[in-house]
């Protein structure tokens, strides 16, 4: 139960807020007078402190000085009569929460009080949310010194413990798993499986029985009953992703599972209940989809309870160091030696444009580091393959300012995807096939040269 210490030398109105915090479910205690409210507040466990502003000896703003100043943990709430409005907001520049006016309705208190109680409930969860990403290979995603990414990362700690849907978009390579995998550890079904699924990286006619399951003789070759990642995400998370290259007739069977919790594996006649908490991924712009006729409106609607938007890394450039810092960190541990960058290096990344966003400033990061012999990278440790030589007159192996053989086929890889992605209008099974490769092949090539 929350503590409530009332500081006010009207005795009427302490007894009038006691009774009414009380029948709102606090517990509340208070105090006439500020020196030993103080020490009151100090010696016990209170969660909120609701103090006058203009109180006799001790006022409101020395209160909460010395509050503060004593290490109080409490949030503590102005109440200010007419005309003491800039005392109260001088007290909340110096650390108070919030202030109410005097004379206040009963509601506007409880009202105060309620956002508090979020407001510290919200602080534990992210702080626990922090703590765990900070033990975990993921927290490279959610490093959060940008706006935007304190903004999505303040709505992971809000969905976390609730089951809602939600779907998190954004540009390929942003972080959209390691979001749905924080969303995940800081649930109650933490303890419960994770599973993640590509969409598009398989095959539509294969597409049914992976996310479903299927009996023994569903289809040749189904010599045994095999459960789908709905079974095995049972008590846990599924995280679908790139949702949105899902074929219409399995959008309605994902539907209708996301209405009845259950599922029925492919080639059997009953159905299995599932306890599974569906996140959803997507790069695409899923309501244009829906008005296209290209995804299901109703599945939308059902997926978009809660949406994530994560900003691409260019929009977000406070993160690009803290991001490279964490990344060499990493690699320092592995590479066996000290990876350190400098300033300059720091200033070079964050000019850069990162059209494939996180992914692609890790992946910098690490070919500099493994290609340079030196603890620390400067920004021409950076320089990625040069342009081909219209007339090369050296051997391939010789580096002397031309390019390797290794750079003249990621440059012909490059050129060959980005022409066939463009030929495509943007369709990634299009483009495999003009280039006569897998979809996992091209997310892989595509991953690599942070295409997107």
């Amino acid at each position: 139960m929350t503590r409530v210490l009332v500081v006010d030398d009207e005795p009427g109105l302490r007894q009038s807020l006691g009774l009414l915090l009380a029948d709102a479910g606090y517990e509340v205690a208070s105090e006439g007078n500020g020196t030993r409210a103080l020490e009151r507040a100090l010696g016990e466990s209170f969660d909120v402190v609701l103090c006058d502003v203009r109180m006799p000896g001790m006022d409101g703003l020395a209160f909460l000085r010395g509050y503060k100043g004593r290490g109080g943990s409490g949030l503590v709430i102005m109440m200010s009569a007419y005309g003491g409005e800039e005392a109260a907001l001088a007290a909340m520049k110096e650390g108070a929460y919030d202030y109410v006016p005097k004379p206040f309705r009963p509601d506007e208190v409880v009202l105060t009080l309620r956002k508090a109680e979020e407001r510290e409930r919200l602080g534990h969860t992210i702080a626990t949310l922090r703590a765990q990403l900070d033990s975990s290979p993921a927290a490279r995603a959610l490093i959060a010194e940008s706006p935007a990414m304190r903004e999505a990362l303040d709505m992971v700690a809000r969905v976390a413990g609730h089951p809602t849907t939600v779907l998190i978009t954004g540009e390929r390579g942003t972080g959209k798993e390691v979001v749905a995998q924080a969303i995940h550890r800081a649930s109650p079904r933490a303890a419960g499986p994770f599973v993640a699924v590509n969409c598009a990286a398989i095959p539509d006619t294969l597409l049914e029985s992976e996310l479903f399951g299927y009996v023994k003789g569903a289809f040749t070759g189904a010599a045994g009953d095999r459960p789908g990642l709905f079974e095995q995400a049972d008590g846990g998370t599924l995280l679908l992703d790139e949702v949105g290259e899902l074929p219409i007739a399995l959008q309605a069977k994902l539907l209708r599972v996301l209405q009845e919790n259950e599922i029925r594996r492919v080639g059997d006649q009953k159905t299995r209940h599932v306890d599974v908490r569906l996140l959803a991924a997507t790069a695409k712009d899923l309501a244009a989809e829906a008005a296209a006729g290209r995804f299901r409106p109703d599945l939308f609607d059902r997926l978009n309870v809660v949406a994530i938007h994560l900003r691409p890394l260019s929009e977000r450039r406070a993160d690009i160091a803290p991001l490279a810092g964490h990344f060499a960190a990493r690699l320092a541990g592995r590479l066996g030696r000290r990876v350190v960058l400098s300033e300059a290096a720091l200033e070079w990344l964050r000019e850069q444009p990162w059209p494939g966003n996180v992914r692609s400033l890790e992946h910098a990061i690490e070919r500099a580091a493994v290609l340079s012999d030196k603890e620390i990278l400067e920004p021409a440790d950076f320089v990625g393959p040069r342009p081909l030589s219209p007339s090369p007159q050296r051997g391939e192996g010789e580096r002397g300012g031309e390019v390797t053989l290794r750079d003249a086929v990621e440059l012909a890889e490059r050129q060959a995807i980005t022409a066939a992605l463009a030929a495509a209008a943007g369709n990634r099974r299009e483009a495999a096939k003009r280039l006569g490769v897998s979809l996992r092949t091209l997310f892989y090539k595509m991953d690599r040269y942070g295409i997107d």
